[in-house]
């Protein structure tokens, strides 16, 4: 069974860490692969907002059925990773690094003389490669400063002692401009010449020292002539040099064709995580949960495990690297454990990612009722009540300048939303803009009809106001006399303050208390589903009102065409047969001759 995947529905359970992140539809075909600093906030944002997305953002999240992560150590590693999946993989909802270039490195070339340059060609037989580099500017910037500093040839000829003995090159340009010392026709030694690239060297391993001691010098000599401009120019250079190498594992020269493997268990779970290295990159991270026998050994575990995952994933590496010491007679590989250096932090990354899938298997694991009791208990010692809030209920109010005010009620049982328990209100008994006296009528309302029908009342209240909404609340609660059997808190927006029925002083709850949180839930909750309802009342009113005015169309009419038509531009645009079709032909010509005469008026 794979571990680290996640459905839509279980974003927060990601890490707030570095990572890739791929999106598999329903068919289980990766679509989508993509790098974050945060794999959690990342994940999230496409699925926050989704009004604000391009079209094409929002076809990829309709597909979206299931999430896989893989954790690196840095935002650097994580694009080097994305870089190498999509280049594998080639996800349709991918459009950038799809093409067959990879991030540059610097190349010190094997020959006699060696040239420094920069090449997309990773051949280890040729030289000594650093990198990559994700900055390519910063890598130019790198080339510049070394051919500033030293007397290196750019030339690609063939520097032999046979052919410099024969006279066969000449000097170029470059050498009457100072910038090379004419290797070429002997002008300069080869020793003499192997200095200059063993410093180079240096600076490229990132002992940067030299070169920053020459640009910060340059940025004060060019400051003290008052060139500002040079000056701003040497301090970006030099700003680039202490950012120019990022040492990474997920992609390195030194190493080849690899196996990674790493075991997490306890007694009943093992986690395995697999990373296949192929010409120096990370091309595949995968962990899988295994169900242990009894007393069964990890070396034992790990063992059949690896066996079947290089069969699966077609490996060839012969060397594996793991985490425990294995025992395995096998003529076309070598297993190990790295001690030191970058194999041992490639088993470091493994084992990252074993971790934590062990870690979201036991967090899904955890009973779900289990975790509610656990908030709701932390809710009821807050506010001290006598018996625990299984069965919530929040009121709310929603009106603009006292127009179509209504109300809304929604229901938690045991820390989690009841739809089909939630309440809409109309205010029937009360004019104008009066929010106290909507509250007192749809409290009263509401626990009228509870106790009528002999139904379960709530464990606890919560109004969404200061304290004039919940006294106005607790006034419904006294003339049903439930005042005292119900507990009834309000919260304030301003400072979620909690108000307490005749008690001036607001109770404050820790803002990183999961209680506070489940009530700030029921609030929001609350005031979606008012407003929601107030906007659709209030469209749906004033294109009620407005063919009401034809005279002889009745509210009759107008549900029958709002039903079919849905939009009043929709009415407009029909012809009168269309009209007629649903309400006869005499209110279609009432209908039409009034939409003429509005727009001859307009």
């Amino acid at each position: 069974m794979e571990a680290a995947r996640f459905s839509t529905k279980e974003i927060s359970k990601l890490p707030d860490q570095p990572g890739v992140y791929r999106y598999f539809n329903a068919d289980d075909v990766l679509i989508y692969v993509g790098k974050a600093k945060s794999l959690k906030k990342r994940v999230s944002s496409y699925f926050n907002k989704l009004s604000g997305n391009s079209r094409k953002t929002r076809r990829l999240v309709s597909e979206i059925k299931a999430i896989e992560v893989t954790l690196v150590n840095s935002e650097f590693d994580a694009l080097l990773l994305e870089n190498n999946l999509i280049k594998q993989n080639q996800p349709k909802y991918n459009i950038l690094l799809k093409d067959d270039k990879t991030f540059p490195y610097i190349c010190v070339s094997n020959e006699r003389f060696p040239r420094i340059y920069s090449t997309r060609k990773l051949i280890p037989s040729l030289g000594t490669y650093f990198g990559p580099f994700a900055n390519v500017k910063a890598m130019n910037n790198v080339l510049r400063l070394i051919n500033s500093l030293f007397t290196l040839r750019t030339c690609r000829y063939d520097l032999s002692e046979d052919n410099i003995q024969k006279e066969k090159y000449k000097v170029c340009l470059e050498y009457h401009i100072g910038n090379c010392k004419g290797p070429c026709e002997a002008l300069q030694t080869e020793t003499d010449y192997l200095k200059d690239v063993d410093q180079a060297v240096h600076i490229l391993k990132g002992n940067l020292s030299l070169p920053k001691s020459f640009f910060k010098e340059a940025m004060q000599e060019a400051a003290a002539n008052l060139e500002f401009e040079q000056a701003q120019k040497f301090k970006d250079k030099l700003e680039l040099v202490d950012k120019f190498q990022s040492k990474s594992i997920v992609v390195s020269p030194k190493l080849a064709d690899i196996d990674v493997f790493s075991i997490i268990s306890d007694e009943k779970f093992a986690f395995v995580n697999y990373l296949r290295i192929k010409n120096g990159t990370i091309n595949l991270s995968i962990t899988h949960e295994v169900k242990k026998k009894l007393n069964e050994a990890d070396e034992d575990v790990l063992s059949l495990v690896m066996v079947q995952m290089r069969d699966k994933y077609q490996s060839e590496a012969r060397e594996v690297l793991t985490n425990v010491a294995l025992d395995i007679p096998a003529d076309n590989f070598k297993v190990s454990v790295p001690q030191i250096g970058d194999k041992k932090k490639l088993i470091q990354l493994s084992l990252k990612n074993s971790l934590f899938a062990k870690k979201e298997k036991y967090e899904s694991l955890e009973n779900v009722k289990d975790k509610g009791n656990r908030v709701l208990k932390q809710l009821q010692a807050d506010l001290q009540l006598k018996e625990l809030p299984t069965h919530i209920e929040c009121f709310d109010n929603s009106n603009i300048q006292g127009t179509n005010p209504v109300a809304s009620m929604v229901c938690f049982k045991m820390g989690r939303p009841s739809k089909k328990d939630y309440r809409h209100f109309k205010i029937k008994t009360v004019v104008g803009p009066d929010d106290f006296g909507s509250m007192t009528e749809v409290v009263g309302r509401r626990y009228k009809r509870l106790v009528e029908e002999k139904q379960p009342l709530p464990k606890l209240i919560v109004i969404d106001g200061g304290k004039g909404q919940l006294n106005a609340a607790c006034d419904a609660l006294k003339a049903l006399d439930l005042y005292g059997v119900i507990p009834i808190i309000g919260i304030a927006k301003r400072l979620e303050e909690l108000y307490f029925p005749e008690d001036s002083f607001p109770l404050h709850i820790d803002k990183k208390s999961e209680s506070l949180r489940l009530i700030q839930q029921l609030r929001d909750e609350a005031h979606r589903f008012a407003i929601t309802f107030h906007r659709d009342l209030r469209s749906k009113n004033s294109f009620n009102f407005e063919l009401e005015n034809v005279k002889g169309v009745g509210r009759v009419t107008v549900d029958q065409l709002l039903k079919h038509f849905r939009t009043m531009s929709k009415i407009e645009a029909a012809s009168e047969d269309q009209i007629a079709a649903i309400v006869g032909a005499s209110r279609a010509r009432l209908i039409k001759t009034y939409f003429q005469q509005k727009k001859e008026a307009n």
